[in-house]
């Protein structure tokens, strides 16, 4: 069901479960990222991928948010299978236009939510150590941190930084 909300800044935005009729809006939309948005990023999200993402409707558990029908926000939380079909892994983009308004929690809210909803009882994510605004975040919503992987990142810039690992359980 979608929900319309306001931003801090004002923006009106929708937020709704995935469709599989938005493989091509989301295909745009990680198009349109700037680098500083990918950043951190780990796989380029091409064509090619995203239609990996919308490969198996069954497995589709995902929310978009969306302005005048474009899409500004992706989640979206692969399911892991057999003992561990209870199990998702979250991944979460954000337009740069769109950072520090308010945007991820809601997203993030909206995906747990789901998430439950099918049947998931614990959501699993990595993010790069340094990247702390969207482990604020994470924390805030109930993900704790739950180990550090040193050096398993590679950033563009040819380094090696420490990722975080964070579960939530859902209630």
């Amino acid at each position: 069901m979608a929900k319309e909300f306001r931003l801090k800044d004002g923006r009106e935005v929708t937020i709704r479960p995935l469709e599989m009729s938005d493989k091509e809006e989301v295909v745009r939309f990680y198009s349109s990222l700037s680098p500083e948005a990918l950043r951190w990023a780990l796989p380029p999200y091409d064509k090619t991928r995203v239609e990996r993402f919308f490969s198996s409707p069954e497995q589709l558990i995902g929310v978009v948010g969306l302005v005048d029908g474009e899409v500004v926000g992706h989640l979206h939380v692969f399911r892991f299978v057999s003992r561990m079909s209870h199990v998702g892994e979250l991944i979460v983009y954000l337009h740069q236009d769109y950072h520090n308004v308010g945007l991820g929690s809601e997203m993030l809210r909206e995906g747990l939510d789901l998430s439950k909803s099918r049947g998931l009882k614990r959501v699993q994510l990595s993010v790069v150590a340094g990247n702390l605004k969207a482990i604020h975040l994470y924390e805030k919503l109930g993900f704790t941190k739950e180990g550090d992987r040193v050096g398993a990142y590679l950033g563009e810039d040819g380094h090696y930084y420490d990722a975080v690992d964070m579960g939530v359980i859902l209630g």
